[in-house]
């Protein structure tokens, strides 16, 4: 397959290129579901990084800037984004979605601005590019040659994302592309290649990716096989639910599962060590103060909650900290037929990578999956506190018959990262939807004042 010519990383065609794309960009970003910035104008935009993937098509790293206020080391803050552009004369009908807008000026002057995933063409030329190991410009693809991906798989875009955007290739394969980039190996890579290498089934193995090199290595997407059949964790639940079904048997399998998960990635990611309970009770504290802060709701129960932070501090320290999913809930998780699959292992995206990587103890992902079971048991009238006690129990106990440990033994630790949990909740409902805001703050009631 030929090289595609990459354009000249030029200081003056970068400038140019923003005269037609700036504007168009800072109306669109904030639109967009994976735009960390829909609370604040688009201030600052530039232009980190730009290749011709392909004719008709321009890959692009902006940086979206907060008007000037400085980052951690005085370094720009800010986030950086990837963004696939179609370029075209016309739109055709079927790609209305997709319009960003049309260039008045610059190098596209007269051109139309689209998001070429949305473009067929677009995403299976993505593809070829993935089944040929080679470079654009700064990007870099790579393959695992075991596993060969057929040319002509048809794409279809799933409209379900939040923080990122996958294409589903043929039922066969799906494509997930980072949208906000950071440097670094992306967890979703590193995490299911040390699994595979475990020979832990529970998590589909990478058979293709692409990463740049500049301005910083990191990772731009990752290609895995498609569960064709599956139904995540949150659709079967709420299946359960509307059909006065018990979803105890579920989530015991899952609990084991899960711990299946937790003993490859101990084993795939040694010498971790125990967690340091006073600086996590001390980091936890924080983040309550700042939600609080952010969230008035909060503040009445602010001491009962500390408690729950205060007492970590002085319990069992719990088993050894590790590497763990760290956004753990159940759409997280996928049932094809009889077995339990975990996906997204990229952590919460508005966290730093560095952080997102750092041991911690297994407790949290147990924490969230429980957390799931409530927010679940919650989408029906009249709620039903005891589906989710059942669940709840179900999976602490699959977990434990596999893992060697009960969570329900290390209450402290328990209710600690449960609540921090539900403090992060709290504030991303407050945030994006508000109307689910009861939902987190039913158990911080619960777990402040009651103390469970």
């Amino acid at each position: 397959m030929p090289k595609t010519a990459s354009v000249s990383p030029r200081p003056a065609l970068a400038t140019d290129l923003m005269t037609s794309l700036g504007e168009l960009l800072r109306q669109w970003l904030p639109r967009q579901r994976w735009f960390a910035g829909k609370d604040r104008p688009v201030s600052e935009l530039g232009l980190l990084s730009m290749t011709e993937l392909f004719p008709g098509c321009l890959h692009l790293l902006v940086h979206t800037g907060l008007g000037g206020v400085p980052g951690p080391g005085g370094a720009p803050a800010g986030d950086c984004y990837q963004l696939l552009l179609g370029v075209r004369k016309h739109l055709s009908p079927r790609l209305g979605r997709a319009l960003i807008g049309h260039a008045e000026q610059g190098p596209l002057a007269g051109l139309t601005i689209y998001d070429a995933l949305h473009d067929p063409r677009s995403a299976q030329l993505l593809l070829e590019r993935l089944r040929h190991p080679g470079t654009a410009g700064p990007l870099r693809f790579e393959v695992d040659p075991s596993v060969p991906v057929p040319a002509g798989l048809p794409p279809r875009l799933l409209e379900t994302e939040q923080s990122n955007s996958s294409l589903v290739y043929g039922d066969e394969f799906i494509l997930k592309v980072f949208r906000r980039i950071q440097p670094g190996v992306n967890p979703d890579l590193e995490v299911p290649v040390a699994l595979a290498g475990q020979g832990c089934r529970r998590v589909p193995a990478p058979v293709a990716w692409f990463r740049t090199t500049h301005p910083q290595g990191a990772t731009l997407g990752v290609l895995q096989p498609y569960l064709r059949d599956a139904s995540d964790g949150w659709a079967l639940a709420l299946q359960a639910l509307a059909s006065g079904d018990d979803f105890t048997v579920q989530a015991h399998e899952l609990g084991r599962a899960m711990a299946e998960v937790h003993l490859a990635l101990a084993a795939a990611f040694p010498g971790s060590g125990h967690d340091d309970n006073g600086s996590t009770a001390a980091a936890m504290t924080e983040r309550l103060d700042a939600a609080a802060h952010s969230v008035p709701a909060l503040r009445p129960f602010v001491p009962g909650l500390q408690s729950a932070f205060g007492a970590l501090a002085t319990c069992d320290s719990g088993p050894p900290a590790q590497r763990v999913h760290g956004d753990l809930h159940l759409g997280q998780v996928l049932r094809a037929g009889r077995e339990w699959f975990v996906i997204d292992f990229e952590g919460e995206p508005s966290r730093p990578l560095a952080e997102r990587c750092t041991a911690q103890s297994p407790v949290r992902d147990i924490a969230g999956m429980l957390r799931s079971f409530d927010y679940a048991a919650r989408q029906r009238r009249p709620w039903r506190p005891e589906w989710a006690r059942r669940c709840r129990e179900a999976f602490c106990g699959g977990y434990a018959a596999l893992a060697g440990w009960d969570p329900r033994k290390k209450h402290g630790l328990l209710r600690a990262y449960e609540t921090d949990r539900a403090v992060y909740e709290v504030l991303y409902e407050a945030r994006h939807r508000p109307d689910w805001l009861p939902v987190p703050m039913a158990a911080i009631e619960r777990l402040a004042v009651r103390g469970d």
